[in-house]
């Protein structure tokens, strides 16, 4: 008698999602009243005072984050298929990886000085860079049978690059340059988070939406709309940015660069912080998949990449009450607190063997963490970095987690001397040293530098 054994596909329960979003509703509506500047006489929310104050505010926010959230669905909507669309091109495991190891090399040989080149001739010029480059890349896929992927990579990794620090460095200077209220910048920098997560999912909705009867038409299908996306944001940023001319020179600029950025202890702790996180996010995406399907265990990945933005979304609604609450606490400490739970996460997933369930749970806790973590830099940023350097700096700040991955991806998948609970070890050591580092911070403190352009 035969035995017939069924094997079921993982997939997350309903009610995660239900949870996620109710959780990102509360925490957004309920803040308000638990602020520490709310008016109890008026029982007004003190978080949207600002808002009738300050309509000019407003506009200037709501532009940026449109402008920002569909360079984000541009950023995912290529990245939706992976492997699937270059097995579809016949491209074999080890031309995968070569690839993605010249991806990395572009994005740390090209990229690390895009920031700098960015804060010369300003934002808005490199982020019309980062919308031609999609456009390119879209233009080149639907009009050549078997485009060059190598080109592809190199073009996409030089976007991903510019993405990390041209908006956000953007929105800073030109928020400064209107006279808006400082303590504003906080509420924009969690926005950021929690709109890039939403136009990721966005994203991926937006290419199952898309798919036919056969791959090609699906394929050519995301084509087409990253180009019509790419013509959009063209068109926004170029219409709808307004930036002043700058007039530093490279060697006025390198002065104040070394000066600094070099010159000041706590910007390379900030940065070594910046590295170790960019390089965990890489890891992470790299080996996400391979954890959850080991084994052969069969996953419905499509179904828990929401789980894991919806997590980056509810961290990211924990940073207002952290710093604006009624009981709100040093942005340092959050930091401390965070890298740690990050690395002990990544330490877990890397050395003890899990179920699917928990390997997810785990997922979700590393990306809410993260979602508190990126504003949470930032703010520091705006605090010790200079806006006319902070290009520059952040940019500057990947180039070790570049290097790192290139390496270890050699490493990994050429010279066959190192695995992937290796990789998330040394990972999780880079987040425990990222802890350390804003310890450090904390002790060090904050002094002014508005005199740095006197130089």
């Amino acid at each position: 008698m035969a035995v017939v054994i069924e094997s079921s596909i993982w997939e997350p329960n309903p009610w995660v999602y239900v949870f996620l979003i109710l959780a990102c509703l509360s925490s957004i509506l309920v803040f308000p009243y638990a602020s520490k500047n709310y008016n109890s006489s008026t029982k007004t929310p003190a978080v949207f005072d600002h808002g009738v104050s300050s309509p000019s505010f407003l506009r200037f926010q709501r532009n940026f984050l449109l402008i920002y959230s569909l360079g984000s669905v541009m950023e995912g909507l290529w990245s939706v298929f992976g492997e699937f669309e270059l097995a579809y091109y016949g491209i074999s495991r080890e031309q995968m990886v070569l690839y993605l190891c010249c991806g990395y090399a572009a994005a740390l040989f090209l990229g690390t000085f895009l920031g700098v080149l960015s804060d010369l001739i300003g934002q808005k010029k490199v982020c019309l860079i980062f919308c031609i480059l999609h456009l390119l890349v879209g233009l080149w896929k639907r009009i050549v049978a078997h485009p060059s992927i190598l080109v592809t990579s190199i073009f996409l990794s030089l976007s991903t690059s510019i993405f990390s620090f041209s908006f956000e460095t953007w929105m800073v200077v030109q928020h400064e340059k209107q006279g808006h209220r400082q303590d504003t910048l906080n509420e924009t920098f969690w926005l950021m988070s929690f709109f890039e997560s939403v136009s990721l999912i966005g994203s991926q909705m937006l290419a199952n939406w898309l798919i036919g009867n056969k791959a090609e038409k699906t394929i050519i299908s995301s084509f087409q709309v990253l180009v019509l996306f790419a013509v959009v944001g063209i068109i926004c940023v170029a219409r709808g940015w307004t930036e002043i001319q700058r007039t530093t020179t490279f060697k006025e600029y390198k002065m104040s660069f070394c000066a600094y950025i070099f010159g000041d202890k706590r910007i390379w702790l900030l940065g070594w912080a910046q590295a170790c996180l960019h390089f965990s996010i890489a890891v992470f995406w790299i080996l996400w998949a391979p954890t959850l399907v080991a084994d052969g265990r069969e996953v419905n990945l499509g179904l828990i990449f929401p789980c894991l933005m919806g997590s980056r979304m509810l961290g990211s609604t924990v940073f207002p009450w952290l710093i604006g609450g009624l009981s709100s606490v040093r942005t340092e400490d959050c930091l401390v607190y965070a890298f740690i739970v990050l690395g002990l996460v990544v330490s877990i997933i890397a050395y003890d063997y899990q179920e699917i369930g928990v390997l997810v749970m785990l997922f979700c806790l590393y990306h809410a963490c993260t979602g508190l973590i990126l504003p949470a830099l930032a703010r520091l940023r705006t605090m010790y970095v200079p806006n006319e350097l902070r290009g520059g700096m952040i940019s500057l700040s990947q180039a070790p987690a570049h290097a790192a991955i290139l390496l270890l991806v050699m490493q990994r998948w050429y010279s066959q001397n190192i695995g992937n609970s290796m990789i998330m070890a040394i990972a999780a050591l880079g987040l425990f040293s990222a802890a350390g580092g804003m310890h450090m911070l904390k002790r060090w403190g904050k002094q002014p530098y508005q005199n740095w352009h006197k130089l």
